[in-house]
């Protein structure tokens, strides 16, 4: 079924974003079951992006979301658009994590990554050839210790049919029996995987982009620096000391536009086999391995050696990273909420947003043990064990969802102060320009007169209070401006970024610039200047909270009489984003790197390639044209918000602490696991999974158990993503009683539909489920 354009509605809707950050946990074997999930967000942002662009959506169970996007606008009168904009993941949360964003960014399929998982993750298949038994006798002897490891997952093997029985008895001999004290499965061999994967995703048809064109999408990696590298960290006394800091997080983006891929192959293989790099199964990844695998393959990576020195700066600085020892990413960072918490800043909103963070955690409670469900003290292995490699995995994520809490908090409060001031801050415009504002036609030149007018009288009215933001302004201006200088230039060092900051701050001082050059109701005209030439926030502030006005808006006029403006903002929004891009002024760079005294030339330099006077002249033509095309009703609030800015900034600007008014709106968490989806079966992770056997090794030993848990990881994620989507209806809207169960009958039993040419050990399973499913 093809929703109807929306043009042809003869109503206009209120339009919703339901952003997804999203955060994928380690898991291990439990990287197939995580796959079914991370495919069904997949599904859904296809299903939505076709509601959108009013095209066909291909698949059963995005044929689901779809009907229930259409529904969605009939009962609750909103058009929801789903956007996966935001993931980061550690370990087999951060494979996933890996291709789940290449889908998104590029339009390519997710359904070649199933067989790696099926087929490629297999202890046979990820054995280190060098590694197996020389023979059926090695070691034989070990095999009691195994199943005492195994503890109760031993036991479990008897209620199976004997070719599967026989089977992870097989490989798990095979894997036991395999080289000691060294990892037994092969780097090289999963690398290789990995390129064929994201070969096959290439190669097979590929649809477009999921995100709306301006939208980034982040993808964040985390991996384990194993030998560390030395961060300074400044004191009173000492002045500095030096520690090894081993936490590593590899970042990608799109910037918002559309892309072939979202990295180099080379380098997504790269995050993907570095953080599953699994301590004691898989050997420490290396640049060297991938150098090697990419030869034996006669395959180029252009931007080597550009990719090192972004990943991994303080080797690159030191010449050292070949040498760089990398492992598992979920040792330090199981959950990395961090990065995707940081990723909110600068992030574009045209309307509405639900913000949703959206943890997957394959087996909530599941946690490490050795005692055969004994009671009592651990023992001596099981203290070691524990301590070094289980408990920093399992540390909860209570600061995290704390930050998240105070962060929206904050925004409350934000938001509380820009609303109770409103009335005020347009009744000082009106009074300052008069009525006949509303009635001139807008104009370029007249926006530019209307605006610095506006400033100096909100200077004026705040007083000291000024000279207390204006500081803070001219701060933030500053530390912008080191910040982009230290990225044009590709200098990571922290010494070298604190001399380039004692040379700038230096010539701002020889040009008047220092504290006294803002006082109470003003500032010098040096550093009016100064704030003309470099304050790129101030503009990108005041474009954002005319976007959040225009969606406050939306009911009074349809999207058609709202586009010009709203074009007109975030083409201007885009551009000076775009001038504050490190890959803008490249011909910088060895002005950054050749500066040994004056930064004054440099800095005349920079403020020439902003070039914000030509910015400002082309962003008061788009917005004169659209404001004058406006209906009164709807251009005099826009112009109120637009001119009262400087008010509302001074009020709200120390609340921001460094976020951008864009995005800026309180989140909600939600996760996902097999806890939290029980329409089809109660039990958890202990009634689904087979992968959470022997310590989350279970589904290499086994295609069945792989099987088994890649179709619970879809009909988990199908439940789950249908509660997240039918929570975002307005309050007092519902649909109709009885629709939600019969909507995620529709997606299992589609799920099931597609799966069962695919599933050859999964006939007798996916039978059970249509019994349970009803």
């Amino acid at each position: 079924m093809t929703p109807p354009s929306p043009s042809a509605r003869q109503e206009a809707l209120r339009e919703k974003e339901l952003r997804l950050a999203l955060v994928c946990y380690g898991g291990i074997s439990l990287a197939v079951y995580m796959h079914g999930i991370t495919k069904e967000v997949w599904h859904l942002a296809r299903a939505s992006r076709a509601a959108h662009d009013g095209g066909a959506c291909v698949g059963a169970s995005a044929q689901v979301y779809l009907e229930l996007l259409t529904e969605i606008e009939a009962q609750g009168g909103i058009r929801l658009r789903i956007l996966p904009d935001n993931v980061a993941g550690a370990s087999a949360g951060g494979i996933n994590g890996v291709f789940l964003a290449q889908a998104i960014a590029s339009g390519q399929s997710l359904d070649p990554l199933t067989d790696l998982w099926l087929d490629g993750a297999d202890v046979e298949r990820l054995i280190d050839a060098e590694a197996a038994p020389a023979s059926r006798f090695s070691k034989v002897w070990a095999m009691p210790l195994a199943w005492m490891a195994a503890g109760r997952s031993a036991d479990q093997l008897e209620a199976l049919d004997d070719a599967t029985c026989d089977e992870v008895k097989g490989k798990l001999s095979h894997f036991i029996r395999s080289r000691w004290f060294e990892p037994p499965f092969s780097g090289a061999g999963f690398t290789t995987m990995l390129l064929d994967a994201f070969d096959a995703m290439a190669a097979a048809p590929r649809g477009p982009r999921l995100l709306p064109d301006g939208q980034p999408l982040d993808l964040f990696v985390t991996v384990t620096d194993f030998g560390g590298h030395p961060e300074r960290l400044q004191l009173h006394s000492p002045a500095e000391v030096m520690e090894t800091e081993h936490r590593l997080v590899f970042p990608f983006t799109d910037h918002g536009h559309a892309v072939q891929t979202l990295a180099a192959p080379a380098e997504l293989a790269f995050a993907a086999r570095a953080t599953s790099s699994f301590p004691g199964a898989f050997p420490p990844f290396t640049v060297a391995e991938l150098d090697a695998v990419l030869k034996g393959r006669r395959q180029s990576w252009p931007g080597r050696r550009a990719f090192l020195s972004r990943v991994l700066p303080r080797h690159d600085a030191a010449r050292a990273a070949e040498k760089a020892v990398l492992i598992d990413g979920s040792v330090l960072a199981n959950a990395p909420f961090r990065p995707a918490i940081d990723a909110l800043r600068e992030r574009p909103a045209r309307r509405q947003i639900d913000r949703r963070f959206v943890y997957i955690d394959p087996s909530p409670g599941h946690k490490f043990g050795m005692r055969n469900g004994t009671h009592g003290a651990p023992g001596f292995f099981q203290t070691i064990i524990g301590a070094v490699s289980e408990l920093p995995r399992q540390q909860p994520i209570r600061d995290n969802l704390e930050a998240l809490a105070e962060r929206s908090r904050r925004i409350e409060r934000m938001r509380a102060i820009t609303e109770a001031i409103r009335p005020q801050v347009e009744a000082e415009i009106e009074g300052l320009f008069g009525r006949t504002l509303f009635l001139d036609r807008p104009t370029p030149a007249r926006l530019v007169a209307w605006r610095r007018r506006a400033q100096q009288s909100a200077a004026d009215r705040a007083g000291y209070a000024y000279t207390s933001y204006g500081q803070l302004k001219a701060a933030g201006v500053v530390e912008s401006v080191a910040a982009l200088l230290q990225s044009i230039g590709g200098e990571p060092a922290a010494r070298r970024g604190g001399r380039l900051r004692q040379r700038l701050d230096a010539a701002l001082a020889a040009r008047g610039l220092g504290p006294d050059a803002v006082f109470a109701g003003g500032a010098s005209d040096a550093m009016i200047a100064f704030l003309r030439t470099f304050d790129l926030n101030f503009r990108v502030r005041r474009l954002r909270l005319l976007a959040r006005r225009l969606t406050e808006v939306e009911g009074a006029a349809d999207e058609t009489t709202l586009a010009p403006l709203r074009d007109a903002i975030y083409d201007s929004l885009s551009a000076y984003l775009d001038a504050r891009l490190p890959e803008r002024h490249t011909a910088l760079r060895r002005d950054v790197r050749a500066l040994r005294d004056d930064a004054g030339p440099l800095l005349d330099s920079l403020g020439t390639a902003l070039d914000l006077t030509t910015l400002d002249a082309d962003t008061d033509e788009r917005m004169a044209t659209a404001l004058a095309a406006m209906p009164r009703e709807i251009r005099r609030p826009m112009l109120l918000n637009y001119l009262g800015f400087p008010y509302f900034d001074i009020a709200t600007m120390p609340l921001l602490q460094g976020e951008g008014t864009d995005e800026f709106d309180p989140i909600k968490v939600d996760r996902v696991s097999p806890d939290d989806a029980r329409s089809i079966r109660e039990g958890g992770a202990e009634a689904t999974l087979k992968g959470i056997q022997f310590s989350n090794f279970g589904a290499f030993f086994s295609r069945a158990y792989r099987e088994n848990d890649y179709l619970w990881g879809r009909l988990h994620g199908a439940e789950r993503m249908i509660d997240i989507t039918v929570s975002t209806l307005p309050p007092g809207a519902r649909l109709r009683a009885g629709r939600i169960a019969a909507i995620k009958r529709a997606a299992f039993l589609a799920i099931l539909d597609e799966e069962a040419p695919r599933l050859s050990t999964a006939t007798d399973l996916i039978a059970t489920l249509r019994r349970e499913i009803g």
